[in-house]
């Protein structure tokens, strides 16, 4: 098949460190091309893929200093791609929902993965406007406040098998790994720490527009509890994995409706079980009780980790091993894309 993957150009693919959508394209794009499929990806020119690169720009747009609007980076792409779209089979794109237009003028098959949150009142009219355009959740409960929206599936993220080491024994301390922001719940990490007396270390990036929060929230309790709270910044590669493998725990407390969360699924291949707060897809994604606890406050998360020992490490690496390898991604999106390319042959339209 010949396949287009349409890539973010605000980030490589794969990031260098933090990243969860360009990482998760660059898995589903070298799974493809392992299987022999010709696939083109459209994306920074500093992305490294064995598909053919078509680059939207030099390097990534955040590490570009004279960089101040993305949109114009983003409508040159969009142009590009579709005037080879004769060249694919497919195009599937992961860059929200700039390209809607120009899905509706021309008549080809495409596939959009919306990784983010959505939001009725921003979303909600784009698109019933764009219904040509087929759109697939990462999982069931992104989609939740636009069920009746055109949604082709459900396919959870999927990381390759060889990624990230299994590791029997639990560590010594409890990991946070993500972004600094409200959203992300790191206070009650530390407030866990606090009470449980184990160390955390924390592996996180902070964007600019979430500064003010950490500076006036956590960084005082970085420093009121130095004893058990430790700063490793942002981590990727072989001492993401290990980061990941030597944890006790990941500690995943958000207070937002997650949409997957891809970080619970790279502990789970590290055998490292998940403490998480019941919102969005942690349902999904973890088995309470099995690959970790799903919990509703700090108590709860407390009077769990006193039970980790009930955990079987093995056991979470077979959960991921069963449910989010990188084929079993491939093989969904390939059903789907096979169905799209079908209703698109047939001129009867992609609206289900």
């Amino acid at each position: 098949m010949r396949i287009a993957q349409i890539a973010p150009l605000f980030e490589s693919v794969p990031p260098a460190l933090y990243g969860g959508s360009e990482r998760v394209v660059s898995w589903l794009t070298e799974e493809f091309v392992r299987r022999g499929h010709e696939v083109t990806l459209f994306a920074s020119g500093d992305s490294r893929t064995s598909a053919t690169l078509i680059a939207g720009c030099e390097k990534a747009l955040w590490r570009d200093p004279c960089c101040r609007e993305t949109l114009p980076h983003d409508l040159r792409l969009m142009e590009t791609v579709f005037s080879r779209r004769s060249s694919f089979d497919i195009l599937h794109f992961h860059c929200d929902y700039v390209h809607f237009p120009l899905v509706k003028r021309h008549h080809c098959a495409t596939v959009t993965t919306l990784h983010g949150l959505l939001r009725p009142h921003d979303l909600g009219g784009l698109l019933e406007e764009y219904r040509e355009a087929p759109l697939v959740s990462i999982s069931d409960s992104q989609r939740s406040p636009m069920p009746k929206a055109n949604w082709w599936g459900t396919v959870y993220h999927g990381l390759p098998g060889e990624l990230h080491t299994f590791s029997v024994d639990p560590g010594k301390y409890f990991a946070f790994l993500g972004r600094i922001s409200p959203d992300k719940g790191l206070e009650r990490a530390i407030e866990i720490a606090q009470r449980t007396g184990i160390p955390l270390h924390v592996a996180a990036k902070i964007y600019p527009e979430d500064r003010p929060y950490f500076e006036r929230e956590i960084q005082p309790l970085f420093a009121g509890n130095a004893d058990v709270v430790k700063f490793v910044g942002e981590v990727g590669g072989r001492a993401k994995d290990e980061f990941l493998g030597n944890a006790k725990a990941l500690l995943f407390p958000i207070r937002w409706p997650e949409p997957f969360g891809l970080v619970m699924i790279e502990a789970m291949a590290c055998g490292t079980p998940v403490i998480a707060w019941r919102r969005g897809s942690v349902p999904e994604v973890l088995e309470n009780g099995v690959t970790g606890f799903i919990v509703n406050s700090v108590d709860e998360a407390v009077a769990a980790l006193s039970r980790l020992d009930e955990i079987d490490r093995r056991k979470c690496r077979e959960v991921f091993d069963t449910r989010f390898r990188a084929e079993h991604m491939a093989d969904a999106y390939l059903e789907i894309y096979a169905r799209v390319i079908r209703e698109t042959a047939a001129g009867g339209g992609t609206s289900l």
